[in-house]
């Protein structure tokens, strides 16, 4: 999973365009992008669009439901879950709680579709609020459901009514900077993925992919799109590289060889135990995709 693309729920053209992205995860959304007064048209839209698309390896398609206290969340699940999606998006979600909630929620409709008690997965915005922000450390043991948590900075500004996210450099201000480390904190804490937020300057494809370049630096894995045109970008910076892959593979070696070994050298560097965890998770990833 390297690229999440956000598809408005309401749209079948859209829809039908999404599935030509490339994009690995289409998040069919409910949400923001939906007027209040196509609430009801979005559901019905997307239910159709999951069903006619049921089976589908890839794109991988998610829904990003209304927040759980919006009050429209149980409509949204009820509309959507018989024509069974891959997972759920949870938006402004303010603890693990919200996730475990989530969950029972998710067990009732797949025991009343007749389906396996666990398939459905969950992906979680964690910072769109000030309380999930300061709790991005109580996703652990939530849910097995919890694939993936990512960050908003556009919810987050309004509620704490910043007038900007980043500064005149273009560089995220120190509160939204806090929100993008403990997403990352959060998500190795759970030990789930760590989602990017989106680049909402879809035009400039050199600003994107330096964010990429930087996102993966620091450790986040995959990055939320909000236009079709940045999935290609995405995709190959979230791509492990050959000569990644390749150090990797050395590394699991070098310690499936001597395993009582905490610290092995390669070619003059030393690796220790966290370097081998690393490895064993690139080497996953890349052969999920």
């Amino acid at each position: 999973m390297r690229s999440l693309l956000f598809i408005p729920g309401d749209s079948e053209k859209k829809l039908e365009k999404g599935l030509t992205s490339e994009a690995d995860v289409l998040l069919i959304d409910l949400e923001d992008s939906v007027s209040a007064e196509r609430k009801a048209a979005a559901r019905q839209i997307t239910a159709d669009f999951l069903k006619s698309n049921h089976g589908r390896s890839s794109p991988r398609l998610f829904v990003r439901i209304n927040d759980l206290a919006s009050g429209l969340a149980d409509d949204d699940l009820a509309a959507v879950m018989p024509s069974l999606p891959v997972g759920i998006l949870l938006p402004k979600s303010n603890s693990g709680k919200d996730v475990t909630q989530l969950s029972t929620k998710l067990n009732v409709h797949e025991a009343l579709t007749g389906l396996a008690e666990g398939v459905t997965q969950i992906i979680a915005i964690i910072t769109e609020t000030a309380i999930g922000t300061l709790s991005a450390g109580t996703y652990p043991d939530a849910s097995k459901r919890l694939i993936g948590v990512s960050w908003g900075a556009e919810d987050l500004s309004a509620v704490i009514g910043a007038t900007a996210v980043r500064n005149e450099a273009g560089v995220y201000t120190d509160v939204f900077r806090m929100a993008r480390a403990v997403t990352i904190l959060g998500a190795s804490a759970a030990d789930v993925a760590a989602i990017d937020t989106v680049y909402i300057d879809y035009r400039n494809e050199e600003g994107l992919a330096r964010e990429c370049v930087e996102a993966a630096r620091d450790g986040f894995t995959a990055k939320l799109a909000i236009h079709p045109a940045q999935i290609a970008t995405i995709n190959k910076v979230f791509t492990p590289s050959a000569e990644a892959i390749e150090q990797a593979e050395r590394i699991i070696a070098a310690f499936a060889a001597d395993p009582s070994a905490g610290v092995i050298g390669i070619d003059g560097k030393m690796f220790d135990r966290p370097h081998l965890k690393r490895a064993e998770r690139l080497i996953t990833r890349a052969r999920s995709l």
